[in-house]
Parts: structure tokens; sequence; C-alpha cells
């Protein structure tokens, strides 16, 4: 089975999310559809149509977090002994070699990711270069724009 790596902020937000979808969701949706069903001809009731399609895509999520949760691995980053390497769920400091500009980014699971928060997905092209590299590393990163290259300032372990 494959696994899937979370962060243990990542998987908070998984189960937050499936609490939500099976206690305030469905209920609402279930709530709607008999709302809908009471209003008598089905054939023609946008709303019942609706309500039917809001269920299929909450049980489709649900199905598709409990499916997450079950394959994900927790990965706690500060119990790595990664002896300063870059490694899934470090926050790593960065400086573009071209513009001179320092950035701060953190390596997360593909649900977590989130550029405008500093969480960059590990399967993204920039985390890949990462993975591996020491603080004074150089990495070069195949953008859509060319080549970047990043030095690794500092890898901590939050």
């Amino acid at each position: 089975m494959i696994k899937i790596p979370l962060t243990i902020h990542g998987a908070e937000l998984l189960r937050a999310e499936l609490l939500r979808l099976r206690s305030v969701e469905r209920p609402s949706v279930i709530q709607a559809i008999s709302e809908a069903r009471a209003q008598g001809d089905l054939s023609e009731n946008a709303e019942y149509e609706a309500a039917k399609e809001r269920q299929s895509f909450i049980e489709g999520r649900i199905a598709e977090v409990e499916a997450k949760l079950s394959k994900g691995q927790i990965i706690d980053p500060s119990t790595l002994d990664a002896e300063g390497r870059c490694v899934f769920g470090a926050t790593i400091d960065l400086e573009d070699q071209e513009s001179g500009d320092s950035v701060t980014y953190q390596i997360v699971g593909d649900d977590e990711a989130d550029i405008k928060s500093g969480k960059i997905s590990v399967s993204s092209p920039i985390a890949r270069a990462l993975i591996g590299k020491y603080a004074g590393d150089v990495a070069e990163v195949m953008a859509p724009g060319g080549i970047r290259t990043y030095e690794v300032l500092e890898v901590r372990y939050v």
C-alpha cells in the first residue's frame, strides 16, 4: 500500500474536514433532499437535483478524505534525525541566486500545499530539488521560465 506523507497539522486539517463533512454537511444535504422531496414531482424539481448532486460530492469527498487518512503516514519533522538535510516537513530558508530575494518554504503533503502560506508540495519541482540538500548547498530548479538556482540558507525542523 502506498503511504501518503502528512505533517501533524495536515492530518489534523483532514480530520477536521472529515468531522465537518459528516456532522454538518451530510445532515444539511439530507435535510435539503427531504424538503425538496416534499414539494412533490421530482422529475422537474431543480432543488432536488441540486441537493442530490451536492450529496454525491459530499459522499465522494468523505471517501477521499477517509482514504487519505487511512493511507497517511504522519511525519513529525522535529523527531527526525535528518542531520541538517532538507526532508519532508522541514522549513527551509532560501536565497534566490539571481534576484537575491529570500524566501522560506515548508515541504508538506500535496493536500497541505499553499504557496501563499509558504508551504510547498513534496512533489513540486522545487521540493524535489531541495530534498537531501544541506545549508550552504545550491539547488537548481527547473521552473516554467527556465532554471532557477537557490542557496539553502538554513534548515529547521519545527
